[in-house]
């Protein structure tokens, strides 16, 4: 049967083709015979050129070839066959009478794969062609196994390096795409000591031992540094043959810096190169046994710096990031291993981390007394306290240090941190800029303040907050036109609680948007209620905080505020503090010109105390500006007040806005102020905050002085 581009294979039961090519008729005839007689299936050709028409029209798996023929004779056609494609591989069998050996080497050299002389056994003729054409399949199958082993070496990325058991470089092959091993053909011959550096050659040595001992895959890492830098490898080993191994080398370089990145990524703060939360606690685990194996004692300094959020709301996220990374360098030089803290002790260490934000940790070991933690945050301290140049600003950083000591203040890292935490909370409490050693009382502050989120929730649902409200004085025309609302809590538990108690755990634990929502629509309702008795209309103002400012849909909450107690927006203030406008650029402007188009009024709170350039008060579409207290306590004697409030007065003016001065509690205060052009006071020399019946019985007075007839009638 024939086969296809000489790709047949014979083998048990197959239906093999046999071409003969012989000018003898009768020759033919027999071996036709003979071979069929096998199994085998036979065609003919008569003369050379014929034999190799049939051989192209057939594609034979074995040819029989006789070498005296007119034409083409049998050295001629096996050459012309083995020229074709097709004919690379096919056995040729040659039918010679001739027995010299020059015949037998041209045979040969024509490409005959075996010879036969004639007169012919045609007995054993079949057999032997059978014979030929198992080996052929044999050859076949090797020569396929061959390249498959050629295409899977070829796919392997990895180098591959024989030895012999004394570690003697026999050959090697690079992968595809591996270069760092180039010149290994320079040290084939050569032993593992002289060719890699010692540490690596031992290594290497020991398994090839091994392996060959074992008979087991070995696997092993090892580092180069060549001209181009440190490479990392990967060696799988087997053994090859008796006494001798073969090694898969991988360049797994960029798999060792993509492990170091994550590892890195999950140990370190990305911004300031030092250890993260998770690494320090490990850390700390890790000095604990220490000093629990060994005796002496460890502290945990817990910083947090005071009034970082202020400066990167103002100045923006990326100079926040700058500051955090020079606090970071700063606290780096209180514990550099040069410092007192190493001299100290020959043994101690110290570990600085960021645990967070801008939160920042410090282990010190083997400490003498708790007073050597006490030093390193003196010395802590003392470099916040220092001015950070930030661009073109200038800009101070305190911190508040809360210390606990092993093992007096706990045995286990959670809580060595936890109190830390709370003697940190504590400085903070102490108005900052301090540090604070952990003691016991300080639980009871803790969880006081825990109490009090909870009551803050219940109190939310509950509506145990009021307002009181403080009028504001129109210095031109002596008389009420605005009233600013305060929060105040009216806990069952405690009483009535003041702002600065609570307010700062509504930011900490996020109560501070929905209070200050119930603050808006409560003060809206009251000013129309004023209004509604007949009052005259004054504006009411009310703080809104950066988390509301920032928050979706405000404009939309501002106006359904407005509608559900049909206030007009113009009796509508709202304050904001310096960052909370400074925050977020163009989306900002948007956001205040769209609350300005409704016909609010915009006040920017506590004016001066910010870290931002004036020159937002040009882009926003700011009314007013709020002198804060601080500029306003030293007035008339402090000169540098005084300076600071008259330039407030007179560059607002300028700008066309009208200026609030807070905090006034004196008459020379606000004769002062009157007399530099301050358009509006409020403070306790006006009156201190009060319930709306205040501002209403004051609103009474003033209108019964300016029209006392229609008020000694009762009417209006």
């Amino acid at each position: 049967m024939p086969g296809t581009n000489g790709q047949r294979h014979a083998g048990v039961g197959d239906v093999t083709c046999v071409l003969v090519i012989d000018d003898d008729m009768a020759l033919r005839l027999l071996t036709r015979q003979a071979l069929q007689g096998v199994g085998l299936s036979v065609e003919e050709a008569g003369d050379g050129q014929g034999g190799l028409e049939a051989f192209r029209a057939t594609a034979p798996d074995i040819v029989l070839l006789d070498v005296m023929m007119p034409g083409l004779n049998g050295f001629q056609v096996c050459s012309a066959i083995r020229d074709t494609p097709e004919g690379e591989h096919v056995p040729v069998l040659i039918m010679t009478a001739l027995e010299d050996v020059d015949s037998i080497d041209l045979a040969y050299d024509a490409g005959a794969t075996d010879f036969i002389t004639k007169p012919i056994n045609w007995a054993l003729l079949g057999h032997r062609v059978r014979y030929m054409l198992r080996a052929n399949h044999a050859r076949r199958a090797l020569v396929a196994s061959e390249a498959r082993n050629r295409a899977y070496l070829g796919a392997i990325p990895d180098a591959i390096l024989g030895y012999d058991a004394g570690g003697l470089l026999l050959d090697y092959r690079l992968g595809p795409a591996d270069s760092s091993l180039d010149g290994l053909e320079l040290c084939v011959g050569k032993r593992v000591d002289e060719i890699w550096p010692t540490d690596t050659a031992n290594k290497i040595r020991h398994h090839i031992r091994r392996v060959l001992d074992s008979g087991e895959l070995g696997t092993f890492e090892y580092q180069l540094v060549l001209a181009d830098g440190r490479h990392d490898y990967e060696a799988r080993m087997v053994v090859s043959e008796e006494d001798k191994v073969m090694s898969l080398v991988r360049d797994i370089t960029e798999r060792k810096r993509a492990e170091e990145k994550v590892r890195y990524l999950a140990f370190y703060d990305n911004l300031t190169d030092l250890p993260n939360r998770e690494s320090f606690k490990d850390r700390l685990g890790q000095a604990i046994d220490d000093a629990r194996s060994h005796g002496g004692a460890l502290a945990v300094l817990l910083l947090d710096l005071d009034n970082f959020r202020r400066i990167n709301d103002t100045l923006g996220h990326r100079l926040g990031d700058v500051l955090l990374e020079r606090v970071a360098l700063g606290l780096k030089g209180c514990v550099r291993s040069s410092d007192w803290v190493g001299r100290a002790s020959a043994d101690r260490r110290a570990d600085l981390a960021r645990m967070g934000g801008d939160e920042f940790a410090l282990l010190i070991e083997r400490i003498q007394e708790p007073q050597d933690a006490g030093k390193v945050a003196t010395r802590i301290l003392a470099v916040l306290a220092r001015p950070i140049e930030l661009e073109q600003h200038e800009v101070f950083v305190n911190g508040s240090l809360g210390i606990s000591v092993y093992p007096n203040d706990g045995e286990h890292v959670d809580t060595l941190l936890k109190n830390a935490d709370t003697a940190m909370y504590e400085a903070k409490e102490q108005g900052g800029g301090v540090y604070q050693f952990y003691a016991n009382s300080m639980n009871a502050s803790a969880h006081e303040r825990l109490a009090l989120e909870s009551q803050l929730r219940r109190a939310l649902q509950r509506e145990e907050f009021l307002l009181h409200y403080q009028p504001q004085l129109d210095l031109g025309r002596d008389r009420i036109v605005a009233a600013e609302a305060l929060v105040r809590w009216q806990s069952p538990e405690h009483g009535l609680v003041p702002p600065g108690k609570f307010i700062p755990i509504a930011e900490e634990f996020g109560l501070i948007d929905p209070i200050g929502w119930w603050v808006l629509r409560r003060a809206c309702q009251q000013n129309k209620t004023w209004q509604e008795a007949g009052l005259a209309p004054i504006r009411i103002s009310v703080n809104l905080s950066g988390v509301q400012f920032r928050r979706g849909g405000l404009v939309d909450a501002m106006r359904e505020s407005l509608e559900a107690c049909a206030l007009s927006p113009e009796y509508l203030e709202l304050e904001l503090t310096e960052s909370t406008i400074m925050r977020g650029g163009e989306e900002t402007i948007a956001t205040l010109k769209a609350l300005k188009d409704m016909g609010l009024q915009l006040a920017i709170d506590d004016f001066g105390t910010g870290y931002s350039s004036l020159s937002y008060l040009k882009r926003f579409p700011i009314d007013t500006l709020k002198i804060d207290k601080s500029f306003v306590d030293g007035i008339p004697g402090d000169l540098n007040d005084t300076a600071i409030a008259r330039a407030i007065i007179n560059m607002a003016h300028s700008l066309g806005l009208s200026v609030v001065a807070e905090g006034v509690e004196t008459q020379s205060q606000l004769d002062f102020l009157r007399q530099e052009g301050c358009d509006v006071v409020q403070g306790y020399h006006i009156s201190r905050p009060g319930p709306a019946d205040v501002i209403t019985l004051k609103l009474e007075e003033e209108a019964a002085a300016a029209f006392p007839e229609e008020f000694s009638k009762g009417t209006r």
